[in-house]
């Protein structure tokens, strides 16, 4: 069967976040005003074949742990849905 995962990558809540900083102070340059956080992540879809929803999840749990993420500096969750 196929899945697409679809993972957000965010840093952790209690560590900076130069980019995101860097793109919120800049905001009143362009007029939009009122915004006090801005974090800045990526955005992964995946399209990936599995036996069943378990084994789907385990192949995306591990691509976040062993490679898109760095677990002690970023935070993810994830959705998979049958394509």
């Amino acid at each position: 069967m196929t899945y697409k995962a679809t993972i957000d990558i965010l840093p952790r809540e209690e560590l900076l976040d130069p980019q995101g900083k860097t793109v919120g102070n800049n905001l009143k340059n362009i007029d939009i005003l009122g915004v006090s956080d801005v974090r800045i992540g990526k955005h992964v879809i995946m399209t990936l074949d599995a036996a069943s929803a378990d084994e789907a999840e385990q192949k995306v749990e591990k691509a976040c742990k062993d490679l898109l993420a760095n677990v002690i500096m970023e935070t993810y969750k994830y959705s998979i849905a049958v394509i």
